[in-house]
């Protein structure tokens, strides 16, 4: 495990690091997620093994510090992953990122290109979403002000999660979750599908196939983004289907 202070606070960024050849692989988890347990066999499959690998949680997430005065934009979590990134010594680095760690990579390669020399992702939030109360994931927590998903709100956000969710989600501050997802629905300007659009990067954008055609997939193909259904899973790719997504990846990657 390691760790970079990423605030002028001194509140630290942490990932598990897995030696290897360069350009270094950063893997980034989603909304209330870790990405030691969400990339862990991904990591090491036989087609990515060997590069080295820093499996990386955002700020307020997993082994990463909670602060309660962090904003969590998603141009902070992008900041902030850009400094633990130079801290870690990484430049050029192949990420390969999820669901909202989707959003703060394209923010990421867009704000620090230098950190970024392919990415590669998984199920990302590229548009603005609505929130409604009782929706699953970011649209339902976001529904709620931050007070009363504080003062309780987040135990129906618990009990809709389900278990596999939960056992991760758990381990993120109340705060960070909250905010966190407000400004995932909220998006960016210009919006992250706009910035993905215009990034210089080889981009690989991987789906669940039982999801039907993904939406804009032929703006993004016009782009140079690859756009790659996998089948027999749902949004958590890599736990789902993780032989096809290590296919997926490294042909990603190649």
């Amino acid at each position: 495990m390691h760790s970079a202070a990423v605030t002028t606070e001194g509140d630290r960024i942490r990932w598990a690091e897995l030696p290897g050849g360069d350009p270094a692989r950063v893997y980034v988890h989603g909304l209330g997620a870790t990405s030691p347990l969400y990339f862990a066999e991904t990591a090491v499959h036989p087609l990515l093994a060997g590069r080295r690998s820093l499996l990386i949680d955002l700020l307020g997430h997993g082994h990463s510090d909670r602060p309660t005065s962090f904003a969590y934009t998603l141009e902070d979590h992008a900041d902030a992953l850009a400094a633990a990134l130079r801290a870690a010594k990484v430049t050029g680095a192949e990420v390969v990122a999820h669901s909202m760690g989707g959003a703060v990579a394209v923010v990421l390669a867009a704000r620090h290109p230098e950190l970024v020399s392919r990415l590669v992702l998984v199920d990302a939030n590229l548009d603005p979403l609505t929130p409604e109360r009782g929706a699953l994931g970011s649209r339902g927590i976001a529904a709620y002000g931050e007070e009363e998903f504080l003062a309780g709100g987040w135990r129906k956000v618990r009990d809709r999660a389900g278990e596999a969710w939960w056992a991760t989600m758990r381990l993120t501050g109340l705060e960070a979750l909250h905010r966190s997802a407000v400004h995932l629905v909220r998006g960016t300007t210009p919006a992250m599908r706009e910035l993905l659009l215009d990034l210089p990067v080889p981009r690989t954008f991987l789906y669940p196939e039982p999801d039907g055609p993904f939406p804009g997939a032929a703006d993004l193909e016009a782009a140079g983004v690859r756009v790659v259904p996998v089948p027999d899973c749902g949004h958590t790719i890599m736990l789902d289907n993780p032989e096809a997504f290590a296919r997926a990846t490294a042909e990603a990657l190649a």
